[in-house]
């Protein structure tokens, strides 16, 4: 005799198997938690591994309308909800307390707009529903301070650890929170190297989903003690589409590689220029570099973004276009690329010494 039931879970299960999860790639059958079956009506709980608060409502919607396309399937009813995990690090390393996953933001070069991308980053990913931090790791020449619109010193309750700083609902930390701003760092390597492990193991991070360290230009010390020490789950490369900037972005990507951290895609920064006048975009620094760039060594293209004055006047203000304008295309494009790099972290295997991950909002139709 032939289980109805299992019949109608593995139908369900082929259905949502032939729709593809946008921000992992993978057949959204992968997020399936569980199913239920009564008749011709379905129930179905799906739990992504990465936050997705702006999309939930258009997942459900996906999912229950492939689903009630079968004539065997009156009604659908399906919950989509997100859960993130702590992921693997390199080598022997240990996760950071109070942080299930730290991602590392590199350029190979400076002038890219990397800074900016880790901000909007990190505030796009809080906005589709996680608890976010930033690490300014430029020790030179921090930028997060001024970005976030972050002044004051922060506190140490006992004299050894600090509390983060606090905007826009992230938690910061910054070597320019601790010095004037127009103060030179005119440290040799190993200072630096040491201030960078200060500011990352002293802070009180609190049960952070994500950490985003923004890093500085090159393949240098910095780099080499975060691959070495620093228990990274994965890194973005954010390059910009000429030549000259995708050599050196190459570098950045191959430095990861050797040291084992997973490199979760490519962001293209000032793929094309908007005038502020009459709106016309351009492609004034050639087309289609970090896409190519993507393809050539087989990790994801997570977007692109303008060159727009507004992001520009936005992050020199203290108010990133995330938070300044939180509804604006350009808003959408970082909620996009955050939600691509956390759900190809979300494919990588997980650190299961942190047990359960977090249980965020979920959509219902």
């Amino acid at each position: 005799m032939i289980d109805m039931t299992q019949a109608s879970e593995a139908l369900v299960r082929r259905i949502l198997g032939e729709l593809q999860d946008p921000h992992t790639g993978a057949p959204l059958a992968e997020a399936v938690r569980a199913v239920g079956v009564d008749g011709g009506r379905v129930s179905v709980d799906i739990q992504l591994g990465y936050p997705a608060a702006g999309v939930l409502g258009e997942l459900t919607a996906r999912a229950r309308q492939a689903l009630e396309a079968d004539p065997s399937i009156d009604a659908a009813s399906v919950s989509v909800g997100s859960r993130i995990y702590a992921h693997k690090v390199q080598g022997a390393l240990a996760p950071l307390p109070g942080v299930k996953n730290i991602i590392a933001v590199a350029s190979g070069k400076g002038g890219v707009g990397k800074s900016t991308v880790s901000a909007n980053l990190a505030l796009a990913l809080a906005a589709e529903g996680a608890r976010v931090g930033v690490l300014d790791a430029d020790i030179y020449g921090p930028s997060q301070p001024r970005m976030l619109g972050i002044s004051g010193r922060p506190e140490s309750p006992d004299g050894k650890s600090i509390i983060p700083m606090q905007a826009h609902g992230l938690q910061a930390m910054s070597i320019g929170f601790l010095v004037d701003e127009e103060t030179p760092m005119i440290w040799r390597g190993p200072m630096v190297t040491q201030a960078m492990m200060q500011l990352l193991n002293d802070s009180r991070w609190e049960q952070l989903d994500y950490l985003i360290v923004d890093l500085p230009p090159g393949t240098g010390d910095i780099q080499l003690t975060l691959a070495q020490k620093v228990p990274v789950a994965g890194a973005v490369i954010v390059t910009t589409p000429q030549d000259i900037a995708l050599l050196d972005a190459r570098k950045a990507l191959k430095m990861f590689e050797k040291v084992e951290v997973p490199v979760l895609g490519v962001v293209e920064n000032m793929a094309t220029h908007v005038c502020s006048a009459c709106g016309h975009e351009e492609h004034i620094f050639g087309e289609g570099g970090g896409m190519r760039m993507a393809g050539q060594y087989g990790v994801a293209y997570l977007g692109s973004l303008p060159l727009d004055i507004r992001i520009r006047e936005q992050a020199d203000g203290g108010m990133p276009t995330v938070a300044a304008m939180p509804d604006s295309d350009l808003a959408a494009r970082y909620r996009g690329i955050a939600r691509n790099a956390a759900g190809r972290l979300s494919r990588l295997p997980r650190n299961k010494s942190l047990g359960l991950g977090k249980i965020m909002v979920q959509g219902t139709p």
